[in-house]
């Protein structure tokens, strides 16, 4: 069946809120760091690491014996090059690194330091606990980041922000957690909030070489944002190794097309995330349901997806594992002057979305039925090598793979797709995806597909807005999936999210040949990609 689209678009305009950050007032120690350390310490006596506990005082020398007790104080004395270390303890502190160059702040060993922003207030705009504005070589380690709230519309709490002309930067093993926008207005997406944020908001200088690792970011309230997101002019990024759950909008996005950059360059190749990475990180029930923002008509949209290529392009995502989100893994454009293209998703596991396990294409085509707006196209994207079960959780029909508007050049290929659900839906079109003459056929082959059923007569397969029911009829009408199979892929456990092969998996040495710089040289578990003649089917080496 046609599987239409789930509601309106996902993110509103306060996410797109522009301009400098600006901190409330509040009673906490000046942080904001851009001029050279002054007093005591001079330039002669900058110390390459200071320490910081709740038990310093303002002045301290800064050794783990005299610490101070501001951790804006401590970065101020390192700005051209040093590291902060702070003491296990709780600081109501928000932290501004500007213009610092070759500078480390984290927690010291494995002792817990926690910034609490629940004493603090954030202002109207983007304000955050963490900020790092036109600074290079900066590593944020270690930090529990918590309780930055607001019920403000006008305010934009975030955990940690990145913006300006900034360059190698490191967000490594923060737990960014229990904080966000909590106003109420149902449908209003002037309601914002993010976890961790990369702003590419000047034209001329893009943000280049950012890693966010190994942070655990979870238990947010996001309105119309997003749980970590790069967005606009922002260059050669990975984001790797991360655990992303439990929040009510997206897990991971990469952004172009919207007002980060302005004028001339809103539209421009500056103002879309690109040449990224999003890899091995696990990101599970990141459900929108009872998000203010997505309430429409009487209920709610059940849109956010565990990552979401909007607009991104030159992306590779590789290696997740997604469990419970509404929406797996999602590349489109929502801009309709904008693109998601030449983006790879390969060797990820995909189970239990609610809504669908892969998407692409825009959304709507202007009609109404699908919200009256027009979005923007998809091409030259390819899907391989992904383990699909068990998606649809709503069990409205809709399939596990889901091609929308204005795609081309779009490939699956080498993908194990099994479905549970009555509807026996593996891949599904959308009402008049044929009227739109820069559409294409999507091609696929080499994959594997089953329905609960067992029953290949039964399974439905839609391209270009119709729909075939049946294994043989779909491949005759299409001339698609010539050399796919339609059988049990024999996965492990996988109704407890276990998608490996078995021994004897009909997918084991069965995958058309791919090409290494596609779909990795490794499979989901950090194996060797090809271990017998041929590559398997599917996220799984066996």
């Amino acid at each position: 069946m046609n599987a239409a689209h789930r509601g309106r678009s996902r993110r509103g305009t306060g996410a797109l809120l522009t301009g400098a950050l600006v901190l409330a007032a509040a009673p906490v120690l000046a942080l904001t760091v851009g001029a050279g350390p002054s007093g005591a310490l001079g330039a002669a006596t900058t110390p390459d690491r200071v320490f910081v506990s709740t038990a310093g005082h303002a002045g301290a020398t800064g050794t783990r014996r005299d610490p101070v007790a501001s951790i804006g104080e401590a970065v101020a004395r390192v700005a051209n090059g040093g590291l902060v270390v702070i003491r296990g303890g709780t600081y109501a502190q928000r932290v501004r690194l500007r213009d610092v160059h070759g500078v480390t702040v984290r927690a010291f060993r494995h002792e817990h330091v926690i910034l609490d922003g629940g004493p603090l207030t954030p202002g109207p705009g983007r304000s955050a606990m963490v900020t790092v504005v036109d600074s290079s070589r900066v590593t944020v380690a270690d930090l529990d980041i918590r309780g930055y709230d607001t019920t403000s519309r006008s305010a934009m709490p975030i955990g940690i922000y990145v913006h300006g002309a900034s360059s190698r930067v490191t967000l490594r093993g923060n737990h960014v957690h229990s904080m966000g926008n909590y106003n109420g207005t149902l449908g209003s997406f002037d309601i914002n909030a993010h976890g961790i944020a990369v702003y590419g908001d000047r034209a001329r200088h893009p943000i280049v070489d950012v890693t966010i690792s190994d942070n655990q970011v979870d238990h947010l309230a996001l309105g119309a944002s997003e749980s970590v997101v790069v967005n606009g002019n922002v260059d050669h990024w990975r984001i790797v190794r991360n655990r992303i759950h439990d929040n009510n909008n997206i897990g991971i996005d990469a952004i172009g097309f919207e007002p980060t950059l302005g004028g001339a360059a809103r539209y421009s190749q500056a103002n879309r995330a690109r040449n990224g990475v999003i890899a091995d990180n696990v990101i599970t029930d990141i459900i929108s349901r009872g998000n203010p923002a997505y309430y429409e008509g009487g209920g709610w949209c059940d849109c956010a997806d565990g990552i979401y290529v909007d607009g991104g392009t030159h992306i590779r995502v590789l290696r997740n594992r997604l469990r419970g989100d509404d929406i797996g893994i999602e590349v489109a454009a929502e801009n309709a002057r904008g693109s998601a293209d030449h983006v790879v998703v390969a060797d990820n596991f995909v189970t239990r979305s609610g809504y669908v396990g892969i998407a692409t294409g825009g959304y709507c085509d202007g009609k109404g039925d699908c919200g009256g707006v027009q979005t923007g196209r998809a091409f030259a994207n390819r899907f391989l090598a992904n383990t699909l079960y068990d998606n649809n959780q709503f069990a409205d029909g809709s399939p596990e793979i889901l091609v929308q508007y204005h795609c081309s050049r779009t490939v699956f290929r080498n993908n194990i797709v099994s479905a549970r659900g009555p509807a026996e839906a593996l891949v599904g079109t959308v009402p008049r995806a044929q009227d739109d003459a820069s559409a294409r056929a999507p091609r696929l082959d080499g994959n594997l597909y089953y329905t609960s059923g067992g029953r290949p007569g039964r399974a439905s397969f839609g391209v270009l807005g119709v729909t075939y029911r049946g294994w043989q009829a779909y491949r005759s009408a299409t001339g698609e999936d010539a050399h796919s199979r339609y059988a049990d892929p024999g996965l492990r456990q996988p109704a407890r999210g276990d998608l490996h092969l078995r021994a004897g998996s009909p997918a084991v040495d069965a995958g058309l040949p791919l090409r290494a710089r596609e779909v990795g040289r490794l499979d989901i578990d950090g194996q060797a990609r090809v271990q017998g003649g041929r590559i398997d089917v599917g996220a799984d080496e066996l």
